[in-house]
């Protein structure tokens, strides 16, 4: 594993197929779809490459662990189309707005799926909750 490939999220091979496979005018429906693409493509890059998550300490309760596997959301796909050149800045504001406005309408979390209801929960920390 190259150094800083725990931290990583964008590997080139993303990056192309992001730049592929975007065009302007895509519907927000279809962005969705490209960001269950690109992670599945993710999590297969880590998985081929044996790379591991990233040790944390819990501040709060000085937890030592893995932290959570990373995931591409649908804000940080839009934003990553600046970032990489594929779209402009103006482009990419529009988008952000836009995906921001259908979020909210929608009622959808950062990867486009539907928010599911939650209970009141207690706020442990969830290495906690699997005991």
């Amino acid at each position: 594993m190259a150094a800083g490939d725990a931290h990583r999220v964008w590997f080139p091979e993303m990056v192309e197929c992001l730049r592929s496979h975007w065009h302007q005018g895509m519907s927000l429906d279809a962005m969705v779809e490209l960001r269950d693409d690109l992670d599945a493509m993710l999590q297969r890059i880590r998985s081929e490459r044996r790379i591991r998550s990233a040790v944390f300490k819990r501040s709060r309760c000085g937890y030592v662990g893995a932290g959570a596997d990373p995931h591409v959301s649908v804000r940080a796909m839009i934003l990553s189309l600046g970032r990489f050149g594929i779209a402009s800045a103006d482009q990419t504001h529009a988008l952000e707005k836009a995906w921001a406005a259908k979020r909210k309408d929608s009622g959808l979390d950062l990867y486009g799926r539907g928010i599911k209801s939650q209970s009141a929960e207690v706020a442990i920390c969830s290495h906690q909750q699997a005991q």
